[in-house]
């Protein structure tokens, strides 16, 4: 198993919570109306759980490249708000 600089040595418990669901319940209702319910977008959050997690499992080359690209976006996103 991958694991970044800022992880202990033990996989993270990430718990479903109700600003995560309801994130993907705006974006929901936006791209996909008829499908905006809250148990689509647990379910959502749920796979994309396993399927990230899997990921670290069966190809962490590309679980860090998501993370590299992850941290070079947020980088740039910090440069502009101080320009």
């Amino acid at each position: 198993m991958l694991y970044f600089p800022h992880m202990s040595s033990k996989p993270q418990d990430y718990e479903i919570n109700e600003k995560d669901i309801d994130t993907v319940l705006n974006i929901l209702k936006q791209t996909d109306p008829d499908n905006a319910t809250p148990q689509m977008a647990i379910a959502i959050l749920e796979h994309l759980q396993a399927t990230v997690h899997e990921l670290g499992h069966t190809d962490p080359e590309q679980l860090l490249e998501i993370y590299e690209g992850l941290k070079k976006k947020n980088q740039e996103k910090k440069a502009q708000k101080k320009s």
